[in-house]
């Protein structure tokens, strides 16, 4: 075996990639900070226990697991990061009212989520704690578009739905849990056939509105008008479009792309509320994703309302114009006075200054250089390459 080699869908990042992304990190960070969200940096590892409190079998499944040597009990490296800021907003930060915090860092999974997808993924998000409203789930929104744009992500593209449409029918049907795991698996998966077999035998008005759930999908105004007219006049799915209606509103349409999809249900045990997809345009692979889970803060003893989102900054680094590193400058290796005043001044404006420490052998294309500091007339100057 080639000791250099990494396990499947784990790789490096080379220097171009991985200064992109750090680059994005930075970026958004600071964009959250000035909208009052404080940095928070959870543990990689922690009790399983913890770890997975309250959360669904999917975590479980994609969750490493380890023998603590000191202890002997079972750790988890963490596969999400929501649920450890869940705990330090519940037992060390303990405030009272809205709490609005964020983080960046790598979880990793047991298995890809996805086609060619990496198994250490990175993410930078923000959550609100403390407020019920679809205030929270818009400013949380706002946050996450305003992130993308600021980074010049082209045409976003984004899918919005409510998993409370489907909880709602679920309740009004009276399901047995397991038939409404199976139809929720059904329904993430969008297939239609599977979905009419496990509701064949209920009630013909119930059985229609999961049949039709799927369907209610595309241009956001048309898909909550016909689902006004087609779903039962529930008041938890009255509730539901009211809430979809007025993110719709809070968009700007110029910029984002807007569509609706009453079917994307995420992982019921975790989402209860609006939950939001961010794409890039051509892209297949969601840059970010979001949602309501009200119900995360009740595992650690607190039961805290809740909204919030994650961005990736590996794919945004793919799609990102610029997010590459500027090319630098070359600089001669020597002591004289006015050369280091020279290099201080340009770094201190952001100019990314190597030492030619090769001597006149050194090529500026080599150092991620496209020009040279060079004497014009008595004087340093940047001159092209």
């Amino acid at each position: 075996m080639r000791k250099w080699l990494l396990p499947e869908y784990i790789d490096d990042l080379l220097p171009t990639e991985a200064e992109a992304v750090e680059r994005i990190r930075r970026r958004l960070l600071d964009h959250f900070a000035l909208h009052g969200y404080r940095l928070v940096r959870p543990p990689l590892l922690e009790h399983l226990e913890s770890l997975l409190t309250g959360t669904g079998r999917e975590l479980d499944l994609y969750t490493f697991k380890v023998v603590d040597q000191l202890s002997g009990r079972l750790l988890g490296l963490r596969a999400d990061t929501t649920l450890q800021v869940a705990r330090i907003d519940a037992h060390l930060l303990n405030a009272e009212g809205i709490s609005r915090l964020c983080y960046a860092g790598s979880v990793l999974h047991t298995r890809p989520m996805g086609l060619a997808q990496t198994r250490e993924v990175m993410q930078v998000g923000a959550e609100l704690y403390g407020h019920a409203g679809i205030a929270a789930d818009r400013e949380v929104l706002r946050l996450m578009l305003s992130s993308l744009t600021l980074l010049g992500v082209p045409r976003i593209h984004l899918d919005l739905g409510h998993v409370g449409v489907f909880r709602a029918l679920v309740a009004d049907a009276a399901l047995e849990p397991e038939l409404a795991g199976e139809l929720f698996a059904a329904m993430r998966a969008k297939n239609v056939p599977r979905i009419g077999e496990l509701t064949r035998g209920l009630p013909e008005a119930a059985r229609r509105s999961f049949q039709v759930l799927p369907e209610l999908y595309g241009e956001a105004h048309a898909v909550l008008e016909r689902a006004a007219r087609e779903l039962p006049a529930l008041p938890q799915i009255g509730a539901a479009l009211a809430d979809l209606r007025t993110l719709v509103g809070a968009i700007d349409g110029a910029r984002v792309a807007v569509q609706i999809d009453l079917a994307e249900l995420r992982d019921l045990d975790y989402h209860n509320g609006v939950v939001f997809s961010a794409y890039a345009a051509g892209a297949a692979v969601a840059i970010g994703r979001g949602g309501r889970y009200d119900n995360i803060g009740a595992a650690f003893g607190r039961a805290r309302p809740a909204t919030g989102f994650s961005l990736y900054p590996r794919q945004l680094a793919q799609r990102v114009p610029g997010a590459a590193a500027r090319p630098g400058v070359l600089a001669p290796d020597a002591d004289d006075p006015a050369l280091l005043a020279a290099v201080v001044r340009l770094r201190a404006a952001g100019e990314m200054i190597v030492a030619g420490i090769e001597g006149a052998a050194a090529d500026p294309r080599a150092h991620g250089c496209n020009r040279r500091l060079a004497l014009v007339d008595g004087v340093w100057q940047v001159q092209p390459v």
